[in-house]
């Protein structure tokens, strides 16, 4: 009897190491089976990435006749972090080269290209093609952005409005002390008749600073800047997720004119 007891305890034992054994080695398998699952989701994201995602880019327009001045220095912070971000940039610098004001010829309409063709207008035009979003940087003078940006900006926008509309757009001021604000509000207005997405940041993307080199001890306005690029690459990713689902608008452009 006492021999018949032993045995039957020891073959409880044994089916209850081996019953440990199969559960731990079911429990090993799911967790395999739920990795290689996730690894696939996630392989397949990656391939869904690649093959709707293009690079994301964006334009960097440095409106200061200064090469390296307090604006490039700003822009370079956006710069940086974008690109932490996955978003690459490219600058086109205007510096002291002369820029021609629009006089209202029309021949853009019919090329999407400004009739003057040798300033940086159409070569700008031409990088907004290949860039998914727009960032305009100018120094403050007389409260007012540099003019040869501004008239950049405009002929851009309404020789190729059909390159501009849908894509993110911020401005950056810098300034000595005071007008910035203005400079701000002047170069996103052309932006905003073009159904283009502002793009905004903890506080007006103002940096400050006079002489060269002083805009890095302003440490709100780096981080304002780095704020707005964080935003920037966001809004990139978040419309570029597959395909862009651009809000339908009404077919006709309506224009009311109120002196007849």
């Amino acid at each position: 009897m006492k021999r018949i007891f032993i045995i039957a305890l020891a073959a409880l034992a044994f089916a209850a190491c081996t019953h440990k054994t199969t559960s731990s080695k079911s429990k090993e398998e799911n967790t395999m089976q739920t990795e290689k699952e996730t690894s696939k989701t996630e392989k397949q994201q990656v391939q869904l990435n690649d093959s709707t995602h293009k690079e994301l880019k964006v334009l960097l327009i440095n409106g200061s006749p200064r090469k390296e001045g307090n604006t490039y220095l700003a822009l370079m912070e956006v710069s940086k972090q974008l690109e932490k971000n996955g978003i690459a940039t490219e600058l086109l610098q205007i510096g002291t080269q002369p820029m021609h004001g629009c006089t209202a010829c029309n021949h853009c309409r019919k090329t999407g290209h400004c009739v003057f063709d040798d300033d940086l207008c159409n070569r700008a035009i031409d990088l907004m093609t290949e860039c998914d979003a727009i960032i305009v940087g100018s120094p403050t003078y007389y409260g007012q952005p540099n003019g040869t940006l501004l008239s950049l900006v405009q002929r851009m926008c309404y020789a190729a409005p059909q390159v501009m509309q849908n894509k993110p757009a911020a401005a950056v001021a810098v300034c000595r002390r005071g007008g910035a604000s203005a400079v701000y509000q002047t170069l996103l207005m052309p932006f905003q008749m073009l159904n283009m997405p502002i793009v905004t940041s903890q506080y007006w993307n103002i940096v400050y600073g006079r002489d060269e080199g002083e805009a890095a001890l302003d440490a709100e306005g780096l981080q304002t800047m780095r704020t707005m690029a964080d935003n920037m690459a966001w809004m990139l990713k978040k419309i570029h997720n597959g395909t862009p689902d651009y809000p339908q608008r009404e077919a006709e452009h309506k224009v009311t004119n109120f002196i007849k």
